[in-house]
């Protein structure tokens, strides 16, 4: 058993490595040679396919880097999978897409809004995902 003073100490202590351990952390993170996010390739196109990619609901759906549903395929790699003529296709068609049985709506996109996402699956699959590798549900798989 700890006296009180043992345990303020203990406490005390215990508070400081931590706060010094995240403080570590937090720098290590936020250093240059440290980061990963891709931000200086992001162009117009990339901003534009992302703004469709909400205003569109697509994430209700279809999963980026494991975030959204899983009714749909995982997008993070999908211009390394399929390419930009498959993902093209697929969004200006006028009929709607059955793959599986799964129901896709048919967005009629133009040329520059498919081009758009192409652009931002493209900037999506070039991050640096620390060599993580994407689990597929094989409801999920559109390979």
């Amino acid at each position: 058993m700890l006296s009180k003073s043992q345990a303020r100490t203990f406490f005390l202590g215990g508070t400081l490595v931590t706060f010094l351990a995240f403080i570590g952390l937090t720098v290590y993170s936020l250093s240059p040679q440290n980061d990963q996010t891709n931000h200086d390739q992001i162009t117009e196109g990339v901003i534009r396919g992302k703004h469709l990619w909400e205003v569109n609901n697509c994430m209700g759906c279809h999963t980026i880097m494991g975030e959204g549903g899983y009714y749909a395929p995982e997008l993070t790699k999908v211009y390394e999978r399929r390419g930009p003529d498959f993902i093209k296709a697929v969004l200006k068609t006028p009929i709607p897409w059955q793959p599986r049985g799964r129901k896709m709506v048919a967005y009629e996109m133009s040329e520059e809004d498919a081009q758009a996402l192409v652009e931002y699956f493209q900037w999506i699959g070039e991050l640096d995902l620390n060599g993580f590798e994407r689990i597929v549900s094989p409801l999920s798989q559109d390979k």
